[in-house]
């Protein structure tokens, strides 16, 4: 199964990050300013064909806006309450492309799974001091990451944009092996960690 994990940004600033295994080594690839991220995901995606990718944004609304009846809340989804995660709504326009970028890929039969890579730096104890501080801590952080990774990191990181992407890889191959975590209920949206 090849699998991806995307960091997603604005779609104009250049912080969109793509990790991906390619030749026993895992590649990143950043999207550059001004360069339209989407467009940028979607030509590596027909190119390199992933099975799944592991996207760093949200998938789905809260369900009040499609079951009144069951949900209530119209800001967070279960998963974003139990993560303590930003609301879709919040995200806003990134949340509709991400949804959008997401139906896209279906079309060419990728499947696309939310995670949230900040989670998992609590999860591995990064300090708060080091993670997304200063890019003087990215090689050690990256060392680290690279221990829950069946391959060696091909070249340096030159953003946290490339770290978080590197991290939603690692929820993917979590995944991948069941020792993943899932947050919040399908039928509104889930969240791989």
């Amino acid at each position: 199964m090849k699998i991806a994990g995307i960091d997603y940004g604005s779609k104009l600033a250049g912080t969109t990050a793509i990790a991906f295994p390619e030749e026993g080594r895992i590649r990143l690839s950043q999207s550059a300013k001004k360069q339209d991220a989407d467009l940028f995901i979607l030509d590596w995606a027909q190119r390199w064909k992933p099975d799944k990718i592991f996207l760093d944004a949200p998938l789905s609304l809260p369900g009040a806006y499609r079951d009144g009846e069951q949900y209530r809340d119209f800001f967070y989804r279960k998963a974003d309450k139990q993560l303590k995660a930003m609301s879709p709504m919040f995200l806003g326009g990134l949340t509709a492309r991400a949804m959008q970028l997401n139906a896209k890929l279906q079309e060419e039969g990728i499947e696309v799974l939310e995670v949230y890579p900040a989670y998992l730096a609590r999860m591995l104890e990064f300090s708060r001091e080091q993670y997304k501080r200063d890019k003087a801590h990215l090689p050690a952080l990256a060392a680290r990451v690279s221990a829950h990774l069946p391959y060696p990191l091909a070249g340096t990181l030159s953003s946290w944009h490339q770290f978080d992407a590197l991290l939603a890889l690692t929820s993917g191959y979590r995944y991948s092996r069941g020792q993943h975590l899932v947050f919040g209920d399908r039928a509104e949206g889930v969240i791989i960690v």
